[in-house]
């Protein structure tokens, strides 16, 4: 394995870890204007409220936003564009095997720069209900305070 892998995150999508329950993740490429990636260079992205769907066997990010690059000129991008995801043909059939499930569907988790390149972390994931939720919360409180006793002993 490469040893001198880099890794530097632009974004996280937080909200993804409390709203959906993670069942597998992918890595996927990204296919981007000049003015993006300076913009990405800047951490000016946001992928909270963005999916990917799957259109004539190909990946594509819906609703994510890299925000215009301040010394753009004419040929500045579309912040919210609908940007192709770059994955391996049997991982993209996989997916839409699995999409094709009922309650799956394709999320970011994460989008960084790995050896120069941009890179999106997607996640094949199922919503988690109200009650879900309100369990998942309960389990993080609980950990806490175990710390804070652990802490203060």
């Amino acid at each position: 394995m490469n040893e001198n892998i880099e890794e530097k995150n632009i974004t996280v999508n937080r909200k993804a870890q409390h709203d959906y329950f993670i069942k597998q993740k992918f890595e996927a490429g990204i296919v981007l204007v000049g003015t993006e990636v300076k913009a990405l260079r800047e951490n000016k992205a946001s992928i909270v409220d963005s999916y990917a769907i799957i259109q004539n066997d190909e990946v594509w990010l819906i609703n994510s936003n890299i925000a215009t690059y301040d010394q753009g000129s004419y040929n500045n991008h579309e912040p919210f564009r609908k940007r192709k995801l770059l994955l391996k043909k049997n991982e993209i059939r996989k997916l839409k095997k699995a999409i094709e499930e009922k309650g799956n569907t394709l999320i970011p988790l994460r989008m960084y720069f790995k050896n120069g390149k941009v890179k999106v972390e997607l996640a094949l994931a199922t919503g988690k209900r109200k009650y879900d939720k309100r369990e998942s919360i309960a389990k993080k409180d609980l950990n806490r305070e175990m710390q804070r006793k652990l802490r203060q002993n």
